[in-house]
């Protein structure tokens, strides 16, 4: 369990962090719904982003705070989505499949498998 944990992070980070750098990259592209987001605000998201993604792949305390921030990101842009009025459920669909991986890390590492520095070793 402590391997696939581990996988999942990792894959996660990547994630995270191409996010985050795709934010200042491509910020005036954003999703429509997510347009409400003022433009420092969607800055500081990527460098929040990049941070997060570090929090998966180092060991920390906060790994599973980590991972719960995305997921509440990612809930939050689903909120937006919806406020929005879209009728395009796709990008909420995968959102939603997001915090979906980041609360089974969470879990995984509060209860199934809890991260210690022994583990690391």
């Amino acid at each position: 369990m402590n391997i696939f944990l581990w996988v999942l992070q990792i894959i996660l980070a990547l994630h995270t962090a191409m996010g985050g750098i795709w934010k200042f990259s491509n910020s005036e592209q954003a999703v429509p719904s997510l347009s409400a987001i003022p433009h420092g605000a969607w800055m500081a998201m990527g460098v929040f982003e990049l941070v997060l993604s570090l929090c998966l792949v180092l060991p920390a305390f906060w790994l599973p705070i980590a991972a719960a921030c995305i997921a509440v990101e990612m809930l939050v842009f689903c909120g937006l989505h919806i406020a929005s009025g879209d009728t395009n459920y796709g990008p909420m669909i995968y959102w939603l499949v997001v915090a979906a991986i980041c609360t089974f890390i969470v879990y995984g590492r509060l209860a199934l498998k809890p991260f210690t520095y022994a583990a690391i070793a």
